[in-house]
């Protein structure tokens, strides 16, 4: 196999050398059999990886981080960008729970992956250079399009790879082979997704949610139980999650974040518990929590056919997930479109200073003629400084009079 055309090769070839044996690995060898573009340049070497990054980011003239807690690091060379790891064996001191590991050779490395796709390496020194190491029939198995685990505890150890072989048969077309099938189906209903933290889970989960045919994934997570495995009340419905991605489209939202807020807005009151269990991030969390709870309440209040000022007071504190989510539970569209495009900005060319200046004491009275000054230029009623700062002082000092 002709590694050395991949970009960044010319310059990461000649720096390996005399380096400890190094390959090519996983998901990396997987896309470039695919023919992938652009592929990841994920590197494992038998021998301390940490050592082999400073190394290599002095003969680079780059840089590296390095992660000791797993034997990892990142060299960045203007760029290039090359992931290392030392090859190593794992085991799993119970189900779901994070692996203990050793360094080891290669086969056991690739003995530890979650699929025989991943499982496969190209030698990057001496005279292994270009070779193919497939001692689990990866190779055939990407041709025939079969997502295969290598062993019969795999689901078990880590859970998470059932959301990753779902998202690998949609995103390139594949299937899981029947042992593997069965296997996954297995360890859902002995409710292996109950052992797996909520962090892993939302990383796999928000992958999966992201990729381009999400509803297929959905859809197939749903036949083999995937979603009532990570909570009972979790309905992987892909109608609705594909109605949150196109209305995230419309809105401008994160299209995983609304997906993810559609799905939970089937059943917030028992979900939200499950969603904190994802420990996404505390602006993430409020937005799509707020996406399920509201969404669905606006799309009565919007086929109301509102004045585009009561249309404003809806939406203007709502995150785009909302309006993705209302989208997706049959809102109608103009209005929504309608904020966005010509409401969402609309501003009054005066403050509270004008009226102090004209006399009017500072008072909750400046802010009500504001506010309903505001609500009269959103429905056409006041155009213009002159009709804002007449109209404004009419209000105010009728109010604290």
């Amino acid at each position: 196999m002709n590694v050395a055309e991949l970009p960044g090769m010319d310059r990461l070839l000649p720096a390996l050398e005399g380096l400890a044996p190094a390959y090519l690995v996983g998901g990396a060898v997987r896309d470039l059999l695919l023919g992938a573009d652009s592929v990841d340049l994920d590197v494992a070497l038998e021998g301390d990886a940490l050592a082999a990054a400073w190394e290599l980011a002095e003969r680079l003239g780059g840089l590296a981080t390095t992660h000791e807690r797993f034997g990892t690091a990142t060299v960045r060379a203007d760029d290039l960008v090359v992931d290392l790891a030392g090859t190593r064996r794992e085991r799993y001191s119970a189900p779901g729970a994070l692996p203990d590991v050793e360094p080891a050779p290669l086969l056991d490395d690739l003995a530890r992956r979650d699929f025989t796709v991943n499982a496969m390496a190209v030698g990057l020194t001496g005279a292994d250079l270009g070779v193919l190491h497939d001692p689990h029939g990866g190779n055939d198995d990407l041709k025939a399009g079969r997502v295969r685990v290598l062993h019969p505890r795999s689901f078990v150890d880590d859970p998470t790879r059932l959301l990753r072989a779902v998202r690998y048969e949609t995103r390139f077309g594949f299937r899981m082979d029947p042992e593997t099938e069965r296997l996954a189906r297995e360890a859902v209903g002995a409710g292996a997704l109950g052992t797996v933290s909520g962090p892993r889970v939302r990383d796999e989960l928000l992958d999966l949610l992201g990729e381009t045919d999400a509803p297929s994934a959905l859809a197939r997570a749903r036949e083999l139980g995937i979603d009532r495995g990570l909570h009972p009340a979790l309905d992987a419905d892909p109608e609705l999650a594909a109605a949150g991605a196109l209305g995230a489209a419309e809105t401008g939202a994160d299209r995983r974040l609304a997906a993810l807020a559609a799905l939970v807005s089937r059943a917030p009151d028992e979900l939200e518990p499950w969603l904190d269990t994802l420990a996404l991030g505390r602006g993430d969390r409020m937005r799509v929590a707020a996406a399920a709870r509201q969404g669905p309440s606006l799309v009565r209040a919007l086929r109301a056919d509102p004045p585009p000022s009561a249309v404003h007071a809806l939406l203007r504190c709502e995150p785009a997930e909302t309006l993705a989510v209302a989208l997706a539970h049959g809102a109608p569209a103009a209005p929504i479109h309608r904020f966005l495009a010509d409401l969402r900005d609309v501003h009054l060319e005066i403050t509270g200073d004008d009226l102090v200046a004209e006399g009017v004491p500072e008072s909750p009275a400046i802010g009500h003629a504001l506010d309903e000054t505001l609500r009269m230029k959103l429905d056409g009623r006041v155009s213009g400084r002159e009709d804002e700062l007449r109209t404004a002082l009419q209000i105010a000092r009728g109010h604290v009079e």
